[in-house]
């Protein structure tokens, strides 16, 4: 019985070393075990750092039999490690580790740790620092969750799928409407789940119309409208990012590319101005406040125009379910809010999530969008806070200019004003589409044929029978990966390109660091027309990189055919095989494939069994409150009380028939978690061999 877990790691909190600032960081990655792999608990969990500036914390997805890694501080126990990586663009992340802390996994179920916890050195580490590495606050907490076949979550798509295509009455008592009352902190991951579940099913329209028609119906103040942190707004931000990310690649990039490269400096806030860079803005005159904000002013406008341009001047490159999903937006609106005081609401409500959930927080932190590889530094970060601000209130339509604190951005209005009627064309022209239902459903192809969905330099090598492998036979060389093909050039600018057809790939997997003993190294197995297997060796800057190009060539080989169902992940050297010692070069490969990467954000493959196991576990939440307010309100309803009228405020003002429909689908509901819960309970009784596993009922 296939089967799998999903176990995640939330680790959030600050770094304290003598003598130096505090340093946060956050990580919220779920990773996946694989079928065949023990699901016992590993011995620990470990938190290891480097001495550097720059963090970024990851959890390895690949146990160490998979990987050939053992754990940093027995050298015995294969285990999954949570890590913080240190990247400066030099060196090898691994060579710099300085110090870690253990966390047994069962204190983090039983009692998560929370507090300030000492950094333990790694040998040698504890010299180097002078015997005192500092502290470190964590937060951390482990969850693990059992994955079934999916034949056993098909009753609660189906509900899932009833409830945005059931009738209004019975919403209070769908699992949407329970979700909803139980999302609580976890809302934006639980949104991400649905979204994909629904986009799975092609029903992403009619999922969000039925959030849509429920928040309108309870907003009284349209200046309030999908303001809050609702699972309606996080579901909407959430399907523009799975769905949108192509076309505000193609609308924002190259301006922010030119923000990166020019380095101007911009400042329109006295108070955060430095004159002394006056004299690399103008050398005439005096260095004065006014000299900056005047070319401060004209830097800023000259950044502003082309993306203003490049916005309104998109409609047709905006993807045509973004589109029609604004168009139901919008009728929900005017339905809601008809009076001629409120005609801009159905401007604000498309505007609040295109400009100020959407296109500003890409031009503010590029990076999270993939805009960037990298983070901006503290001057082009401050330039792109000041593009954010005007975009953000190009998206209000100016209702807040020249109101608040900030009203050193005065010089700015003038332009947003101007730009404000070219914002409202561009929405009437946004949701002039035609259509009902958006194309979807799990055939649907996860990477636009004809879009550059990744690109970037990487290390490559190609398998040569006769060649020792190297080191310094991998040659750096630009790709570029769309649905279709997987090409590469010696540099962006190099018209001369190798290609392979993406139809062509059979496996993409990561490679163990000894059978280089290079880190970051991947290999993409491909069979030609004639059926011969080739092999390319691809090398990445660091860990995150892998793991996003990863992603990108499984998400972009998923409908091909015949993919491999296992292979080496070390290379073939000294006439054996580095991971399996094997001698024939042909034999079978030592380890299954894979065929998608978790990375915990927009871009993560569909994935409906995970996602509905997701939707099940914060069902049990409501669970007892759906009993209480529609099964139990049943039986008060027979009651002395019921026939004089006081009855439960469910109950009251509602027509018998819209009351049974509720009643009704509760009761489906509550039958389907009933069925779940049997299943989970007898395959862990199977795991702990209590009963004999047979097959389950579904």
């Amino acid at each position: 019985m296939q089967k799998y877990r999903v176990r995640s790691a939330w680790l959030c909190g600050c770094w304290r070393m003598p003598g130096a600032a505090v340093f946060t960081a956050m990580c919220s990655r779920p990773g996946t075990w694989p079928p065949e792999t023990s699901l016992a608990l590993p011995t620990h969990l470990h938190v290891c750092f480097g001495a550097a500036r720059a963090w970024r914390l990851r959890p390895s997805r690949r146990l160490a039999s998979h990987t050939g890694m053992r754990c940093w501080s027995c050298g015995r126990c294969q285990v999954p490690h949570l890590h913080c990586e240190w990247s400066s663009g030099t060196g090898t992340w691994w060579a710099r580790m300085t110090s870690w802390v253990e966390f047994p996994p069962k204190v983090l179920q039983q009692n998560p740790p929370n507090g300030w916890f000492r950094l333990l050195p790694f040998p040698r580490a504890e010299e180097d620092s002078g015997g005192n590495l500092g502290a470190l606050r964590l937060k951390v907490r482990l969850v693990e969750d059992r994955v079934l076949p999916s034949k056993y979550y098909q009753p609660l798509v189906q509900l899932l799928m009833e409830s945005v295509l059931g009738l209004p009455e019975e919403d209070d008592a769908s699992p949407l409407a329970v979700l909803e009352l139980t999302s609580g902190d976890c809302r934006q991951d639980l949104a991400t789940k649905l979204v994909k579940l629904f986009l799975g099913q092609g029903l992403a329209g009619p999922f969000l119309d039925y959030l849509t028609r429920r928040e309108v119906a309870r907003t009284t103040d349209p200046n309030t409208l999908f303001r809050s942190n609702s699972l309606a707004s996080k579901s909407m931000e959430q399907f523009m990012k799975l769905v949108g990310m192509p076309y505000l690649h193609e609308v924002l990039k190259p301006v922010v590319n030119r923000v990166f490269e020019e380095k101007k400096y911009m400042e329109l806030d006295p108070c955060k101005m430095d004159l002394g860079r006056t004299r690399r803005i103008s050398f005439k005159g005096t260095p004065s406040e006014e000299h900056v904000r005047e070319a401060s002013l004209g830097l800023l406008t000259g950044y502003l125009g082309p993306i203003v341009d490049a916005i309104v001047g998109s409609v047709g490159r905006c993807p045509p379910a973004v589109r029609l999903a604004f168009k139901r937006l919008r009728q929900r609106v005017e339905e809601r809010f008809p009076q001629a005081e409120h005609k801009d609401v159905k401007y604000l409500a498309i505007s609040g999530f295109l400009f100020l959930r959407f296109f500003a927080p890409a031009i503010l932190t590029p990076k999270l969008f993939d805009l960037r590889d990298q983070h901006a530094d503290p001057q082009t970060s401050r330039s792109l806070l000041l593009l954010a601000k005007a975009v953000q209130s190009i998206g209000n339509l100016g209702q807040q200019l020249g109101q608040g604190k900030e009203l050193w951005m005065a010089p700015l209005h003038p332009f947003l004003l101007q730009s404000i009627s070219r914002v409202k064309d561009f929405l009437d022209h946004l949701v002039d589409v035609a259509g009902e239902e958006e194309a979807g459903g799990p055939a649907r192809a996860l990477v636009p044929s004809s879009v550059t969905v990744r690109e970037g330099y990487l290390l490559k090598r190609k398998e040569e029978p006769a060649s020792l492998a190297t080191r310094f036979a991998f040659k750096k060389r630009y790709f570029w990966l769309s649905g279709e093909m997987l090409s590469y050039a010696k540099s962006p600018e190099c018209q001369i390109r190798s290609s392979t057809p993406v139809s062509y790939i059979r496996a993409v997997e990561r490679v163990d660091e000894g059978a280089f003993q290079l880190p970051h190294v991947m290999q993409v197995v491909t069979q030609d027309d004639a059926g011969t297997l080739h092999t390319t060796y691809l090398q990445c800057k660091n860990v995150n990189e892998l793991n996003q190009w990863l992603s990108a060539l499984r998400k972009a080989s998923a409908p091909n055919p015949d993919k491999l169902a296992s292979c080496h992940p070390g290379a073939f050297r000294s006439a054996r095989w580095t991971c399996c010692l094997q001698a024939d070069r042909s034999a079978t490969g030592c380890s299954r494939t894979h065929f998608a990467v978790t990375l915990g954000d927009w871009s993560d493959p569909l994935d409906p069994d995970a996602e509905t196991q997701m939707v099940y576990r914060q069902l049990l939440l409501g669970r007892d409150q759906l009993r209480m307010k529609f099964l139990e309100d049943s039986s008060m309803d027979s009651s002395p009380e019921a026939d004089s009228g006081e009855g439960s405020s469910t109950t009251e003002g509602a027509c018998p028939d819209a009351l049974a429909r509720q009643r009704e689908a509760a009761a489906r509901l509550l039958e389907v978690l009933a069925d779940l819960d049997q299943a989970h309970e007898e395959f862990q009784q199977q795991e702990q061999g209590k009963v004999a596993p047979n097959p389950l009922r579904p």
